[in-house]
C-alpha cells in the first residue's frame, strides 16, 4: 500500500502530494514499483497536524481519487478518513477501500456510511480524540488490551453487515515508543482475530526516535520491522517507499 498524501503537513515532507502532476507521477512510479494499492489521505494525523474543515478534506480527497481512477483504472484506492462525508464522496467517485484511524470512534455518520456501502474497512487501534490519540495512554497489557478492543469493534462492524474487515495495531497512535514495540513483539496474537493484519510502520517516530535520527534517515529501519512483520504473516504493508517492501516481499516469498 504507497502512502500519497495529498495534505500541506503530513510528517514526512516527501510525502506530500499537492500538486496533481507530481501526484500523478508519483502514484505512476508506486504502481510501477509494486504497490497494490494507493492510500490517498487530504488530513495529515501527524502529532500536532492543524484541523482542518471537512470541506477542504472532502475537495482534496474526491479530485485525488477523479485523478487517480481516470489514469490507473486498475489500481486499489483506499482513502485515509474518519470523515462519513468524506468516506461517502470518495466512494462515489470510486474508492475501493475506506482506512479508519477512528475505529468509528470520531464521527458518528462514517458508521452509516460504511454499513450502507459495505466496502472493505481497514479498523485502526487508537485511542483518545483527534486532538489526543497521539498522547500516551495506559494499558494493563497491551497486546492484550489491543486484541480486545479490536474484537469488540469487529463484532460492532459485524453486526451492522460488515464482514470485510482488515485490522491495523495502530503503531504510533496513543502508543508510547516502548509500547509499540511491545505490540511488536506480540504481532503473532493478533492473529487470534482472525482478520487480514495491515501494518503502519513507514519512518514513523518509533524508529526515528529510537535510532536518534530523523524520518528521512530511516527507512532502514521501516524495512527492518517490516520484514519482522511479514515473518509474523502480516498481509499488508502501508508505506512511502514501495520499491524497499516488494523487494521484501520478493525476497522472502
Amino acid at each position: 500500500m504507497g502512502i500519497l498524501n495529498v495534505s500541506t503537513d503530513s510528517f514526512y515532507a516527501p510525502s506530500r502530494k499537492m500538486e496533481q502532476k507530481f501526484l500523478l507521477e508519483t502514484a505512476e512510479k508506486m504502481i510501477a514499483d509494486g504497490a497494490d494499492i494507493l492510500d490517498i489521505g487530504g488530513y495529515s494525523t501527524r502529532p500536532g497536524a492543524a484541523h482542518i474543515e471537512s470541506t477542504i478534506e472532502l475537495d482534496r480527497v474526491k479530485n485525488t481519487v477523479d485523478s487517480i481512477r481516470k489514469e490507473f483504472p486498475k489500481v486499489i484506492v483506499s482513502v485515509d478518513t474518519f470523515r462519513g462525508c468524506v468516506a461517502e464522496a470518495a466512494i462515489e467517485h470510486g474508492a475501493n477501500i475506506i482506512n479508519d484511524i477512528s475505529g468509528l470512534r470520531f464521527d458518528p455518520e462514517l458508521k452509516k456510511v460504511v454499513a450502507h456501502y459495505r466496502i472493505p474497512y481497514i479498523l485502526m487501534h487508537s485511542r483518545g480524540t483527534v486532538d489526543t490519540m497521539h498522547a500516551p495512554y495506559v494499558y494493563d497489557h497491551i497486546v492484550r488490551d489491543v486484541v480486545s478492543a479490536l474484537a469488540t469493534s469487529i463484532q460492532d462492524l459485524r453486526d451492522l453487515g460488515v464482514h470485510d474487515i482488515l485490522i491495523d495495531p495502530g503503531f504510533g497512535f496513543s502508543k508510547t515508543v516502548d509500547q509499540n514495540y511491545e505490540l511488536l513483539q506480540g504481532l503473532a496474537d493478533l492473529h487470534l482475530l482472525e482478520c487480514p493484519i495491515l501494518v503502519g510502520f513507514s519512518r514513523k517516530s518509533m524508529i526515528w526516535k529510537k535510532l536518534g535520527i530523523t524520518p528521512e534517515e530511516a527507512l532502514n529501519g521501516t524495512s527492518v520491522l517490516n520484514t519482522y512483520a511479514l515473518m509474523n504473516r502480516c498481509s499488508i504493508f502501508r508505506v512511502h517507499d514501495v520499491k524497499e517492501m516488494k523487494e521484501i516481499i520478493d525476497l522472502l516469498s
